[in-house]
């Protein structure tokens, strides 16, 4: 993105919007300029407005955008059209209280061509329409989703309606409870089915290892067997299930440290978030820097966030442009990644927003940014 240093642009309270506007404008332009060429070389309108170079350039930040638009579906479910999000996969956090181990899908790790080819399966599926058919039979209700057993029922007990409106929580980590209208299906409903009954996403070390690898590839580099040995894959198989946020925090060779000024940051480069051990609890990877705008773009995948952005989503900071050497622990940064619980009825997250999460425990060092030499020589080759 702009790389000029411009402070007329900084607005703490106003929302980026990128060039909305203007992309409708150039898909009208397409449509005329389709009219008048031969039907061999007309381009197709909706392609040329769909495609990211039209926002983010021919760089880095355009193939992160093509990577992080893999992890989406557009679906039409209960008569709504849908565009359906991947969602996140926890797979140790819930099962304390079960007698037996259980996991998602590919670990967490898989692609998200794997995973769609699943979940479209699941969502064609007749146990699925039977909980689309719950959805919208107009009776109010409180669904449980037992995750270990991949299973759902309803109850409509009055005692059960009035718990939950008292905000009475009887659900437990692996048996969410969540109060329904029974006014129709929406994307949240299919968020919960997915991640609940079909136990099938992407961790946080999981995506940021997608957009890492599809960004070296775009620039002729495979990440994966580049680093195959440092995380001990075995003969024939993917590194991408064998990677997680240690790596991204270890001593690897192929990892340096960024300083975390504003000025230091890069596309691709990862966002650590620490946790009370000392370890790296979450990561995520920034998508490009905004000098002139003051915002940073960051993606990233994980169920602690506003329902209808649970999943794979994009986060923001805003930054005064006259001031890129800040620190990302800076407290003037705004991060407008708001925290909030998988399910209403759950304790919340310690912290309510990205911000504070990362300067958190700053007495063992707070949040961290590194960056992988292979992928920084892959964002070369791009340019």
């Amino acid at each position: 993105m702009n790389t000029a240093n411009s402070p007329s642009a900084y607005t703490s309270d106003t929302p980026h919007v990128p060039y909305s506007f203007r992309g409708l404008i150039l898909l009208g332009l397409c449509f005329l300029c389709r009219a008048s060429l031969p039907a061999a070389e007309q381009p197709d309108p909706l392609a040329v407005f769909s495609d990211p170079a039209r926002i983010w350039g021919r760089g880095a930040e355009r193939v992160i955008e093509e990577a992080y638009r893999l992890c989406f579906k557009t679906r039409i479910i209960g008569g709504k059209v849908m565009i359906l999000r991947m969602p996140f996969a926890q797979n140790n956090e819930r099962d304390k209280l079960t007698a037996k181990d259980w996991g998602f899908l590919g670990g967490g790790k898989a692609n998200p061509e794997f995973l769609w080819e699943t979940i479209e399966k699941v969502l064609d599926g007749a146990y699925f329409k039977k909980y689309t058919q719950a959805l919208q039979d107009g009776r109010e209700k409180v669904l449980i989703l037992d995750i270990p057993s991949q299973t759902w029922s309803i109850t409509r007990e009055l005692f059960d309606l009035a718990r939950m409106k008292a905000g009475s929580y009887r659900g437990l980590l692996h048996r969410p409870y969540i109060l329904v209208s029974g006014k129709g299906v929406e994307d949240t409903d299919v968020y919960n089915y997915l991640y609940c009954i079909a136990r099938t996403g992407m961790d946080c070390s999981g995506f940021v290892w997608h957009i890492l690898s599809y960004t070296a590839a775009a620039g002729g580099l495979d990440l994966g067997k580049i680093l195959s040995r440092e995380v001990n894959t075995p003969a024939g198989g993917d590194p991408s299930y064998y990677i997680g946020t240690w790596l991204f925090n270890s001593r690897s060779s192929q990892i340096t440290g960024v300083k975390d000024e504003i000025r230091s940051l890069q596309p691709a480069d990862i966002l650590l978030f620490r946790a009370a051990d000392g370890g790296m609890a979450h990561s995520a990877i920034i998508q490009s820097i905004d000098f002139s705008r003051g915002v940073i773009r960051y993606l990233q995948c994980t169920d602690e966030a506003p329902p209808e952005e649970r999943g794979v989503h994009e986060s923001s900071i805003y930054f005064d442009p006259r001031r890129p050497e800040l620190s990302l622990k800076d407290p003037s940064l705004r991060w407008t990644q708001q925290r909030y619980p998988p399910f209403a009825g759950e304790n919340p997250s310690p912290f309510s927003d990205d911000g504070l999460r990362f300067r958190a425990y700053p007495e063992l060092g707070g949040g961290r940014v590194v960056r992988f030499k292979a992928v920084t020589e892959a964002i070369a080759r791009l340019k």
